[in-house]
C-alpha cells in the first residue's frame, strides 16, 4: 500500500471518529467535505471552495489539527501546557492554508519553552506522514529570557538587543555557515535563517539575527543560553536543518498568556 494511501486511510478514520455528523457514509467511495479537505490540508492537495463551503461541522484546518493530535500526542508525551501541541499544529495548518507557496516542505520544528533547559523540549515532525522525525532533544533559549545559565525561560521579546527568545511561528529559510563564540572560543556550524510571521512577537527575528543553528553548549543532557536562537546539538543541526530549510515551519511555544491570546496563528479559527 502506498504511503499516500496509508495517510489518507488514517485521516479518514480519525477525522470520521472526531467529527460526528460529517458527511462520511459507510459503503460510499466519496469522503465527506471536511474529511476530504482535512486530507488535502495534510497531504498538500488543493482545497476546493465548494468543499469548505458545504461543511457545517468545522474547518479543514480544525479536522487536520485534531487528526495530527490523535496520531502524535501520545508519542510526544506530557508538555508544559495542555494546549502546547494543539497550538503548534493549528498554527502550522492555518499558515499552510493561507500561504501555501511558503510551505514547500512538510516539516515542523517545535520547541516547548515552558520546560527548562535541562529537559529535552524540541521535536521535528513530518506533518504529511504524521510522524516524529526526531525528538525530544535539548534546545537552547536566549540569555535574555532567563537569569541563570540553566533553567526556565520567563521573558520573551521581539526587540533588538534583548538576546531573548521570541515566541510564535516562523518560516524556515536558507542555510548558511554560522559562526559563533562560547567560552571565549569561536565555533562554526550549519545555520538556518528564520522569518518570523507572528506579528508583534517574532517578526523582527531576521533583523535581529535569530536563527536555528548547532552549538557546542547544547549537549544531550542540557542546553546553555543563546542570543535568542533555538540552537541544538551540532550533529543534530547538520541532520535536521537541511530538511527544514527553504520551506519548513518552526513554532516556539511557552505558556505565556499575552502571546497565546494575541498571536493570530494561535487564535485562528
Amino acid at each position: 500500500m502506498s504511503s499516500r494511501k496509508t495517510i489518507q486511510n488514517v485521516l479518514i478514520g480519525a477525522a470520521a471518529a472526531l467529527i460526528a455528523g460529517a458527511h462520511f457514509v459507510p459503503g460510499h467511495e466519496t469522503n465527506g467535505p471536511v474529511v476530504s479537505a482535512a486530507i488535502a490540508v495534510v497531504s498538500g492537495k488543493p482545497i476546493t471552495t465548494d468543499s469548505v463551503a458545504s461543511s457545517t461541522v468545522g474547518t479543514p484546518e480544525e479536522a487536520a489539527t485534531e487528526t495530527a493530535l490523535s496520531m502524535l500526542s501520545s508519542a510526544v508525551g506530557k508538555l508544559s501546557h495542555p494546549a502546547a501541541l494543539e497550538d503548534a499544529f493549528r498554527s502550522y495548518f492555518a499558515y499552510k492554508t493561507t500561504h501555501p507557496a511558503d510551505v514547500k516542505k512538510p516539516y515542523l520544528y517545535f520547541v516547548d519553552y515552558g520546560l527548562p533547559s535541562t529537559k529535552p523540549r524540541g521535536f521535528v515532525f513530518d506533518m504529511a506522514a504524521l510522524r516524529i522525525v526526531d525528538g525530544p532533544f535539548m534546545v537552547a533559549h536566549g540569555r535574555g529570557s532567563s537569569a541563570s545559565q540553566y533553567g526556565l525561560p520567563t521573558k520573551f521579546s521581539n526587540a533588538s538587543g534583548s538576546a531573548a527568545t521570541s515566541l510564535g511561528l516562523y518560516v524556515a529559510q536558507e542555510l548558511y555557515k554560522f559562526t559563533g563564540h562560547t567560552g571565549g572560543r569561536a565555533y562554526s556550524s550549519v545555520g538556518m535563517r528564520l522569518q518570523g510571521v507572528s506579528q508583534g512577537f517574532n517578526d523582527n527575528a531576521r533583523a535581529r539575527g535569530v536563527v536555528a543553528h548547532g552549538a557546542p553548549y547544547v549537549t544531550a543532557s542540557k542546553a546553555g543560553r543563546s542570543e535568542g536562537c533555538p540552537a541544538m546539538e551540532p550533529g543534530r543541526a547538520a541532520k535536521l536543518l537541511p530538511k527544514l530549510a527553504d520551506g519548513g515551519l518552526v513554532f516556539l511555544f511557552a505558556p505565556n498568556e499575552k502571546w497565546m491570546e494575541n498571536d493570530k496563528w494561535v487564535t485562528t479559527d
